[in-house]
């Protein structure tokens, strides 16, 4: 059996969300004083980084030395996570999409759950509100407040899933530090969408997971 663990921003969330930015550059303000432009995030090369990773650079870009982000990065996880689901709640996201056969997917595996590197009530408020949130059980896989890298973050999800074997999975992600994270980890990786080199395969569409993974199983 696999362990899967699911990357969330285009990979399972589809649509484009300016919460978590503005979310991001509120906290900031709020921890550490500092009046970033909403779209400060831009700036930072952030598709698959963590939102401490992200954090940490867009403080170093104004000025700050780690000696003065590192005490107060846990501080800023939980404004921002207050803050993002502050903005939410007056958000219409009617339109708001997973990947097409997301949910049917990712039913077919036992042992699933997601990597992200947004905070955890952010990964899991999107979740929601695109109808994948019961697919993906409370005290499993791992978020973007809990280490900074995502090889960190694997073996995280590996811990929380009872030390399941590096051998034995594989995560799903768009990016190239899905990719790279996945192989810094020693686990086995799966691109979603084309262009991705290093993965052990790469889909284009949600509904072509389960024979893949069923592929990949019987070769080890």
């Amino acid at each position: 059996m696999l362990l899967v663990l699911f990357d969330v921003d285009k990979t399972l969330f589809m649509t484009s969300d300016p919460l978590m930015g503005q979310a991001t550059t509120d906290a900031i303000e709020t921890v550490w004083g500092l009046k970033l432009p909403a779209d400060a995030i831009r700036g930072v090369d952030h598709p698959g980084q963590t939102a401490m990773r992200i954090t940490r650079e867009l403080l170093r870009s104004a000025g700050l030395g780690d000696d003065e982000i590192d005490p107060d990065l846990g501080r800023w996880c939980t404004e921002a996570s207050r803050r993002y689901l502050e903005l939410l709640a007056g958000t219409d996201t009617s339109h708001w999409a997973a990947a097409d056969g997301a949910a049917d997917a990712i039913s077919q595996i036992e042992r699933r759950a997601l990597l992200t590197g947004n905070p955890e009530p952010v990964a899991r408020a999107r979740m929601e509100r695109i109808g994948l949130a019961e697919l993906f059980p409370s005290g499993q896989g791992a978020f973007g407040c809990e280490a900074e890298s995502r090889d960190e973050l694997i073996a995280i999800a590996r811990r929380k899933a009872g030390d399941w074997p590096a051998e034995r999975t594989v995560a799903v992600g768009d990016t190239e530090n899905d990719v790279a994270g996945a192989r810094a980890a020693g686990i086995h990786v799966i691109g979603f969408g084309l262009g991705l080199d290093g993965a052990d395969a790469v889909i284009d569409r949600m509904s072509e997971l389960p024979p893949t993974l069923e592929r990949l199983s019987a070769s080890l």
